[in-house]
Order: C-alpha cells, then sequence, then structure tokens
C-alpha cells in the first residue's frame, strides 16, 4: 500500500527515510533523548504522537522540576523541552507511529506520513492514567480533579480532598496529600485495600485519612471547580452527595505499548522491560520514561531515563562504526 508522505516531516518524497536515532514520544523522556542525541550530532528525529509534552503538558503547574523555583506551567515546560532539542538540531516530525518491524536492523517505523529506517530507535510513549469514565470527570480536570498527588497536591493546602482506588498507588499519594490537605477521604469499591501491608498500616495509622468502603465514585460536580461527588454504595445501591475541594483517581496506569507487542519483551502489566541502561530486548532499541517506569513517573526520573538511553544510543552507534 502506498504511503501518503506529511510534507512537514517528509517534504515530497515517498522514499524511506534512514536516521540513526528515531525517538517516539515527545514527552520529558522524548524530548530529553533528543537533547542528547542531537548534542552528539546524530540528528535525532522525533515523532510526537498526538500532543507534544506528554502528561505534564496537561498540568497546570509544575513546582517540582529542578531549576524553576516558581514553577511554571505544564505545556510551558513542554515547548521549552522541544525549543532546546531543536536549537541542536533534533527534527520534531508532528506524526504518529502506526506501525513497527523490530525483526532486524535497521528497524522499521511506519507513520500516517510516512515510513523510517532507524539505527537505533527510543521508545518514550508514556502511559495513560486510567479515567473513571464518570460525568464531570474530564469536565474538571485540572480544576480539582488530578491524577498525580506529587504534582498537585500543593494547591490544595488546608482543603479536604477525596481519593479514589486502593492499591499502593493510592495509599502512596493519599499518604502525600495529608502533608497538604486537612482531610483525606479513601473511597474504594471493596471492604479491603490491594495495597502492600506496610503502606496499609501507614494509611490506617494516619489520623488525616478516613475511609469509605464498598463504594465508587458515580459523577463529580461544581461550579467551575470541584465541589461534590455523589457515592454509591455498591451493596445497597444507595447514592449520596460528598462534599470535597479534590478527587485524586489512582486506578491505575496503562503503558501506551501496544505498538511494540510480539516485538519486544514487556512485564504482565505491559510496561517494557529495560536494565539500567535502558536497554530492551532487542539491541539498539531504548525504552524511557512511563513507557518502561510503573513507578516513579515523575517528569525529572523521565528526563534522565531519556539522557541515558541517548548516550547508550550514542555508544551503540559509535560501536557499529
Amino acid at each position: 500500500m502506498e504511503l501518503n508522505i506529511n510534507s512537514s516531516a517528509q517534504g515530497s518524497s515517498e522514499e524511506v527515510k534512514h536516521v540513526d536515532v528515531l525517538i517516539i514520544g515527545a514527552g520529558p523522556a522524548g524530548l530529553s533523548a533528543a537533547l542528547y542525541a542531537a548534542r552528539a550530532e546524530l540528528k535525532p528525529v522525533v515523532l510526537t504522537g498526538m500532543t507534544v509534552g506528554g502528561q505534564a503538558s496537561v498540568t497546570h503547574i509544575i513546582e517540582n522540576y529542578p531549576g524553576f523555583p516558581d514553577g511554571l506551567p505544564g505545556p510551558e515546560l513542554g515547548e521549552l523541552f522541544k525549543k532546546q532539542a531543536e536549537r541542536f538540531g533534533a527534527e520534531i516530525v508532528f506524526d504518529t507511529a502506526t506501525e513497527v518491524d523490530f525483526s532486524e536492523a535497521p528497524y522499521q517505523v511506519k507513520t500516517y506520513g510516512g515510513e523510517y529506517a532507524a539505527k537505533t530507535v527510543i521508545i518514550a510513549t508514556g502511559a495513560t492514567p486510567r479515567h473513571l469514565e464518570i460525568p464531570g470527570e474530564e469536565e474538571f480536570t485540572g480544576k480539582g480533579v488530578s491524577y498525580c498527588g506529587t504534582c498537585d497536591g500543593f494547591f490544595f493546602k488546608e482543603k479536604d480532598v477525596v481519593v479514589v482506588g486502593g492499591g499502593d498507588s493510592a495509599m502512596e499519594e493519599g499518604g502525600f496529600l495529608t502533608r497538604f490537605a486537612d482531610k483525606v477521604t479513601v473511597v474504594h469499591r471493596r471492604k479491603e485495600l490491594r495495597a502492600s501491608s506496610i503502606l496499609q498500616s501507614r494509611a490506617f495509622d494516619n489520623p488525616k485519612i478516613d475511609f469509605v468502603w464498598d463504594t465508587v465514585v458515580k459523577s463529580i460536580e461544581g461550579n467551575g471547580a470541584v465541589q461534590n461527588v455523589v457515592l454509591e454504595d455498591v451493596k445497597t445501591g444507595e447514592e449520596s452527595s460528598f462534599e470535597t475541594d479534590g478527587v485524586f483517581i489512582f486506578i491505575g496506569h496503562t503503558p501506551n505499548t501496544e505498538l511494540f507487542v510480539d516485538q519486544l519483551e514487556m512485564d504482565d502489566s505491559n510496561y517494557l522491560i529495560v536494565n539500567k541502561y535502558m536497554e530492551t530486548s532487542k539491541p539498539g532499541i531504548y525504552a524511557v520514561g512511563e513507557a518502561s517506569d510503573p513507578h516513579f513517573r515523575q517528569v525529572v526520573t523521565s528526563a534522565g531515563m531519556g539522557a541515558a538511553a541517548a548516550i547508550q544510543a550514542t555508544r551503540y552507534l559509535e560501536n557499529l562504526e
């Protein structure tokens, strides 16, 4: 099948574009990798996917990235990452990878706009927080609804918040939120938590944390910002309104790795498996950020992983020569 070529990415050529470093994803991990690869004069190409900046770009204010003591909007940080990478020669292509063939090098990557043959590939496709898919969730995202306590907890000083979830992330982030919020109410659909024993103990011992068991959030309501949630008892079906200033949803993340099924090794949750050098199961292919990190999920750690992968890709290419 003949492919239509994205003029901004490929010009008028319909030939496969050969590159030394192809980066799939333009969040903090991908753009940091682009910066380091560009500084090594490898002329990396970055496929942005649907957005530039990753999950950070939908965060209202980022206050925990080093070097910005006053914080800055997530979209602005993403744009700064992009400009810095471009300054050293990275090519940012607003296109999405649709198919890969990693059976042998050079590795083949098809996009909506063309096709690439890459000596090395850095995967930075990130992960997507799972949503409740309830009324008000999308409307109030960034206006009281959040998926990152570390990112947004500061904005809820002396306020009451709801945490949805019962796993490790919910307990870890819920505990973190007690540094700011007056009260954290954990709403869990079961009678017992799924979190590890030590995290459960810490949560139960924290005087700022309360629990609402056997309950789900049916909708999120407010006027410009979150004001309350509608709760449903899963046993009785009874609904009630619960006042809150914020809703933090921690029901897991889904790594954006569907493209690499049967191509690279993954764990049981479909995170790409890497070693300490960000190397995947195929030589010359690296995975960084939340596509391979189910634990930290921070802008600064993702950026570090991207830098590490680019350094390793540089050494890999040097050894090929």
